[in-house]
């Protein structure tokens, strides 16, 4: 079959997208507001873009008013955040901060997530995540506009934080025991423990 992607709505386009480009990693984004009040958000358009500098990206789409969503609203006005990687048994955790909750209500303190106090950001990251990474804003990149546009974030990375028993004997992150999980199609969800090797040339 072919698809003629300038024929689809938006939302058809999303949903061949999302299917078909997998598994996709999750960032669990915490952003804070100017007054202070804390957002929790999983966003799975998401990847590492560089070490020099060491950067990150992840994508918050529009609502389906048009709408930037709250992570966009926080960023905007506190350049800030934290990206908490999600692990197996995150995953019920996370899917509950996708609910559309009103702005300036916490999904920290909605869903019972502890939160911890980062070191360089004012955005607190997620206490029980396997990794977090501190980042601040590089620059945000709009690519369309109404619903489904996006909002492509790019974050220098500043510090990552790690729980040790998640490191092999050569130091590095063991990523069979981070058990993260990533996003599928739908609603389904897969997880990096089933993983195989294959040696890359020199």
């Amino acid at each position: 079959m072919q698809l003629d992607f300038s024929s689809l709505s938006a939302r058809d386009a999303y949903s061949w997208m999302i299917s078909t480009i997998v598994p996709r990693p999750i960032a669990w984004v915490s952003t804070i507001s100017p007054d202070g009040v804390t957002n929790l958000a999983p966003f799975s358009f998401f990847q590492g873009v560089c070490a020099n500098p060491p950067t990150l990206m992840f994508v918050p789409v529009n609502n389906r008013q048009g709408d930037p969503k709250d992570t966009i609203r926080n960023i905007e006005a506190v350049p800030e955040f934290a990206v908490n990687l999600v692990s197996h048994e995150l995953g019920q955790a996370m899917s509950n901060t996708a609910a559309l909750l009103p702005y300036g209500e916490s999904e920290f303190a909605t869903f019972g997530i502890e939160p911890a106090v980062s070191e360089k950001i004012r955005p607190p990251r997620v206490a029980a995540a396997p990794v977090a990474y501190e980042c601040i804003l590089d620059r945000i990149v709009h690519i369309g506009e109404g619903p489904l546009a996006a909002n492509v974030v790019f974050g220098r990375i500043l510090a990552l934080h790690m729980r040790d028993e998640l490191l092999g004997e050569d130091g590095l992150p063991d990523t069979r025991k981070l058990d993260l999980i990533g996003r599928m199609g739908g609603d389904d969800y897969t997880t990096t423990r089933d993983t195989f090797t294959m040696e890359r040339p020199d």
